[in-house]
């Protein structure tokens, strides 16, 4: 069983170790952020920022049964739009969780997705599952950063 203040703890923890690496992406060179580099599902630094938060968004739009329809890079062009939306995703899963007894956070709800598709988990595993894919990526970021030539430091540690 899942305990609301682990979720929560966890979410800040993820949110702060995305923060680091939003800092270090934020001294790399002009143009970096928009440099296409093979190899990744996402080739670059900022698709996959807006991946991790749009992600974020969807599961928890998800799990409430409110319509998405997704994010562009071209709303979000530069780190520092990344910031704020970063903010707005946070504030908008730490919303969500504050609504939760622990009970609902354990209880299994139905998710639907735009095509139809549903599946039936927990709110916790929602949360497990944003948090856990959101440093997927932010390990696939700080390899694109290595091979534009800046590595970044630790993002993980507190």
């Amino acid at each position: 069983m899942f305990t609301l203040d682990g979720v929560q703890k966890f979410h800040d923890w993820t949110h702060s170790s995305l923060s680091r690496m939003l800092d270090h992406i934020a001294t790399l060179p002009e143009g970096s952020y928009h440099t296409k580099l093979n190899g990744f599902g996402f080739a670059t630094i900022g698709e996959q920022v807006l991946h991790i938060f749009q992600c974020e968004t969807n599961w928890i739009h998800r799990a409430q049964a409110i319509p998405f329809d997704g994010l562009s890079i071209s709303e979000y062009p530069a780190i520092r739009d990344a910031r704020v939306l970063q903010g707005k995703v946070r504030s908008e899963t730490s919303a969500y969780l504050s609504g939760l007894t622990e009970q609902q956070l354990n209880e299994e709800i139905t998710l639907r997705s735009y095509d139809g598709f549903e599946m039936t988990c927990t709110p916790a595993h929602v949360i497990h599952h944003v948090l856990t894919h959101a440093f997927h990526h932010k390990g696939q970021i700080v390899s694109m950063c290595r091979m534009l030539g800046h590595p970044a430091p630790d993002t993980d540690v507190l």
